[in-house]
């Protein structure tokens, strides 16, 4: 990039399709391994004037720019996807920007002029003409500008040296083409007089020194400075301290160098120390503070001139920056200047003020400070050009109010703090800062309160901990209140900040003020972000995905106004989910400030809100559970709403639909939550329902149950009939796999009869089917033969051929236990081909695994264990453990009925260990007795007797539920 853009992969050349792909690179390249914000590359993009679909333009652009930079061979790491933006990952010799900063850096620690030399001419060998000059950009003109000084800065100084080391014939050529690049520069005029007087080309000298007189004064109104008016005298006079210096080719001179020109410039008399007193109780931040650190370290290679802490009102901003700078003092000998620029208050301050304020530190007053901002600015970057000085800048509000204050030299380094990403700062590193990890909190809660109240009420100090989110300003607050008041408890506190809607009238003492804090946050924001920010408090505490933005605000461009709260630090991005969604989440007393913004909205416009969010979480469900093998839990949809998110967004997240609910579980259950806590029953229902094949599939039994519980108490209390009968399905199925077949049958009994009222002749079959496995597994098996005859005859009446060929093979398997095998395997085949018709290879491999019972039965272990090898292929390869299961425990029947120990002990102990996993007593004893019977013939009766203690205990477990407690109800997870 240090000349027209170029890139290849070992020797290929890298193709970039216009102009779009090619600002993509260089703007990733100027940051490289470092984010660079979709704020920034909109910018660069479109200078300014950006349409509305520019931010999937630039994602259209990166993948289009990751695509070309793939067929090279690039690896998909090359270029990473970040908190709101991208970063490009690259060693030093893989970008010639990266080798110059490190021949720089080499540069600046050599002590020898000769070896400085060197490596600085190392530098300049990196460049190939003007940086980035084939792009056109107005953001990425400015970082090649930076670049092209740096490149010029590099050039005088390597030019400097080598006039000192004796080589003044050789940098003529040089200067004199630099001079005429740069023709207002006199630092370069010096230099080439001097170079020209040692050669004894003194006319040519004092011609050098005519012209640049010349081209100040009719361009520019003014006269050469006092040192270059100087240096023109001395060679009129012949200055015998002008003459050659003895060269130092050699590395281990160690004579002194010339003092040359610079020497006449004046030296600052007093350093500045303007830093704010550092906090005595400062704790942690190890990390943050090692990152600043190596910002600021002059000879590390990644330094970086400008460092920004950003963060969410109250983590303690200023408190690590004042920190930073004061261990970092040392490392600037001509001071530390400190700029308030109170962004977050009702008056932020004027960045010519500050200027004004700056130069009166650095002893410029009175009428020689400047009247307008750029001069003042300039004036500024000259006193610090040669000063190594710390500048921190507090509370930042946007770059503008900040661009005018960067000193832009390469001694000086600047701290800036603000609750917002600075993305258009040149060259700026972003330090995100959050909370206080628990430990670091309490030992900050410690010093403030005392070692001994903490040691004596443990709990309490954890629970006001916890009411505080780990912020450092309401730790503070907390700490300072109970410092105030000896004679309180830590459990008096404790009791008045744990009531949400009282925590933030107590979290304030004198000046401080969570709320407050939050709220200077928020003036600064545009409405349609306050409001976002509101409802979102009100979806309660989950990292949540950033798509709920949309439904929430009604609208589709809702990314920017979720970048906004997120670049304000009062959203924040925590972390990408397995499925690549970035997640959100609000700080807890950031969402106590939201919902009382919320409390502020009309209740209609809210409810709205929160029924557009559940209709888009329900119609995700429900496609995600159309994507797993087919379940016969989830009945017909009801009469909930379902909003569609656009269909880029919906095949995104259901690529991988086990995935999404994997990433979504928490969610899904808040969702539930939150449709009970608005009274939507309708949605409560479905929300809580719709999973059910997922649950089924990874046997969450707890997220089952406790989704149902919520929602079938407002369907129950809503009359809601539907709702109520499907809930009470789902519940029996619950029991039945955790062998409670009381309870089972009385929700299963109770969900047929509110069919029957609703005249549902699905949900009626499938709950009397379920019926029937109860009497089955129970040892009544003409009552579960009656009762799916029942079932079967409703499903056939209303043509549901998935619960026909469900229903077919369970008759099969009644017939099968009464001894019909030729209706057994009638029923078998029948539900065999229904399966197939429907394309349900999941329902195919259930009748393979039943229909093995009747292979073996009739003497042919052989098909009975090809139907069951097929069947466990299919289950493996859909992760359907339960059914995994089964299938292991009917191979392992198979090899015992065969008297081959050595291969059904080890599918069945297999069975057994998925069956505990997912608390299956009665099919683990099973496995277990099955392994004793076995051991017992082999005559290995000590494990004989041990495995079939293990089954018996399970067996006794089962009739200890059944007989002398109702069954159990999990708490919520």
């Amino acid at each position: 990039m240090l000349g027209p853009l170029h890139a290849q992969i070992t020797g290929r050349e890298v193709r970039l399709d216009g102009p779009r792909q090619a600002k993509m690179l260089a703007a990733l390249l100027v940051e490289a391994n470092n984010l660079v914000a979709m704020e920034r590359l909109v910018a660069v993009m479109w200078d300014g004037k950006a349409p509305t679909t520019a931010v999937r333009q630039v994602q259209d652009a990166l993948c289009g720019l990751r695509r070309n930079l793939a067929a090279c061979g690039a690896p998909g790491s090359l270029i990473s996807t970040r908190r709101g933006g991208y970063q490009i990952h690259l060693t030093v010799n893989q970008l010639d920007l990266l080798e110059f900063d490190r021949e720089r850096h080499l540069a600046e620690r050599h002590k020898a002029p000769f070896e400085t030399a060197v490596a600085l001419r190392r530098a300049l060998t990196c460049w190939r003409g003007n940086a980035l000059v084939d792009i056109s950009s107005r953001v990425l003109e400015l970082d090649a500008a930076r670049l092209n000084e740096r490149r010029a800065a590099t050039h005088k100084l390597c030019l400097s040296i080598e006039l000192d080391l004796g080589r003044h014939r050789e940098v003529i050529e040089e200067l004199t083409a630099l001079l005429r690049e740069h023709p207002y520069d006199e630092q370069v005029a010096e230099h080439l007089m001097v170079a020209l007087y040692r050669c004894r080309r003194q006319g040519e000298a004092l011609q050098v020194y005519e012209r640049l007189r010349r081209t100040l004064a009719g361009e520019l109104g003014v006269d050469p400075t006092p040192p270059i008016q100087a240096l023109h005298l001395r060679i009129l006079a012949a200055d015998p301290a002008l003459a050659v210096p003895v060269p130092a080719s050699d590395p281990s001179d160690t004579r002194p160098e010339s003092p040359g020109p610079a020497a006449t410039e004046p030296v600052m008399a007093m350093p500045v120390r303007q830093l704010p007193l550092d906090v005595p109780d400062f704790v942690g931040r190890a990390d943050a503070l090692a990152e600043v650190a190596r910002l600021l370290d002059g000879s590390a290679p990644n330094r970086a001139p400008v460092a920004v802490v950003v963060g969410g009102p109250g983590v303690g901003k200023s408190c690590l920056v004042t920190h930073a700078a004061r261990l970092a003092s040392a490392t600037f000998p001509d001071g530390q200047l400190y700029l308030n620029l109170a962004a977050t208050s009702h008056e932020p301050r004027d960045p010519a003020l500050m200027l004004a304020e700056a130069l009166r530190a650095l002893s410029i007053a009175g009428s020689a400070i400047p009247n307008g901002l750029s001069e003042r600015a300039a004036l500024y970057r000259s006193l610090l050009v040669d000063r190594r000085m710390l500048v921190v800048l507090d509370d930042a509000g946007h770059a503008d109010q900040v661009l005018p204050l960067l000193p832009g030299a390469d001694g000086c380094a600047v701290l800036i703090t603000s609750r917002n990403l600075l993305t258009q700062l040149p060259g700026a590193r972003h330090i995100d800062l959050d909370v206080l990890s628990p430990a670091e909190a309490r030992e900050l809660f410690t010093g403030i309160v005392g070692r001994r109240r903490v040691e004596r009420e443990p709990a309490q100090a954890d629970a006001i901990l916890d009411c505080c989110g780990n912020l450092p300003l309401a730790i503070r607050i907390a700490g300072a209140k109970l410092t105030g008041r000896p004679a309180w408890s830590l459990r008096v506190l404790r009791e008045r900040i744990e009531d949400e809607s009282r925590r933030l009238a107590e979290l304030r003492i004198g000046d401080l003020s969570v709320r407050a804090s939050v709220e200077l946050s928020l003036r600064l924001l545009p409405a349609d972000a306050v409001r976002a920010l509101s409802l979102l408090g009100l979806l309660g505490a989950y990292t949540l995905p950033g798509w709920v933005v949309g439904p929430l605000l009604d609208r589709s461009d809702a990314e920017e106004v979720l970048d906004t709260l997120v670049d304000a630090s009062l959203v924040r991005l925590t972390a990408t989910d397995a499925i690549g969604q970035p997640r959100y989440r609000l700080h807890d007393l950031i969402r106590t400030c939201a919902v009382e913004i919320a409390a502020q909205l009309p209740a209609a416009d809210k409810r709205n809100a929160i029924i557009r969010v559940l209709s888009a979480w329900l119609d995700l469900a429900g496609r995600g559970t159309d994507r797993l093998p087919a379940g016969l839990l989830v009945g017909e949809p009801g009469s909930a709403p379902r909003l569609s998110l656009p269909d880029a967004v919906v095949d995104r997240l259901m690529a991988d639909p086990v995935g999404w609910f994997d990433a979504e579980r928490d969610t899904l259950l808040g969702a539930v939550k939150l449709a009970v806590d608005w009274g939507l029953d309708e949605l409560a229902w479905e929300l809580a329902a719709s999973p059910v094949t997922y649950y089924d599939h990874r046997c969450l039994y707890q997220d089952w149950e406790h989704g149902h519980r919520l929602a079938l108490d407002t369907a129950e209390a809503a009359g809601n009939v539907r709702g109520a009968s499907v809930l009470l399905r789902g519940l029996g199925q619950l029991h039945i796999y955790r062998d409670e077949f009381d309870g089972a049958t009385r929700a299963l009994e109770s969900s047929v009869a509110l069919c029957q009222d609703g005249e549902d002749k699905r949900g009626e079959a499938l709950s009397v089917a379920m019926l029937g496995t109860v009497s089955r597994v129970q040892g009544r098996d003409d009552e579960a033969v009656e009762r799916v005859e029942q079932a079967l005859a409703i499903a056939v009446g209303e043509s549901d051929r998935h619960l026909e060929a469900y229903l077919s093979c369970s008759m099969a398997v009644m017939r099968l236990m009464q001894g019909e095998l030729d209706e057994a395997q009638s029923y078998f085949g029948e539900a065999l081909r229904q399966a197939k018709a429907l394309d349900d290879g999941h329902r195919v491999a259930v009748v393979l695994r039943r229909f093995s019972r009747l292979h073996d039965r009739r003497g042919d272990p052989g098909e009975a264990l090809r139907c069951l090898w097929q069947a466990l292929a299919t289950f493996e390869k859909l992760a359907d453990e339960r059914c995994a299961a089964y299938t292991l425990l009917e191979v392992g029947r198979v090899y015992a009925g065969q008297h081959d120990r050595d291969r059904a002990s080890p599918a069945l102990q297999r069975a057994a260990d998925l069956f505990h996993r997912h608390g299956d007593r009665q099919d683990e004893a099973a496995c277990w007795q099955l392994i004793g019977d076995l051991d017992d013939v082999a005559g290995v009766h000590d494990l004989a007797r041990q495995h079939h203690g293990r089954a018996l205990r399970l067996w006794q477990t089962i009739d200890d539920m059944n007989q002398t407690k109702a069954p159990a109800r999990p708490s919520s997870p």
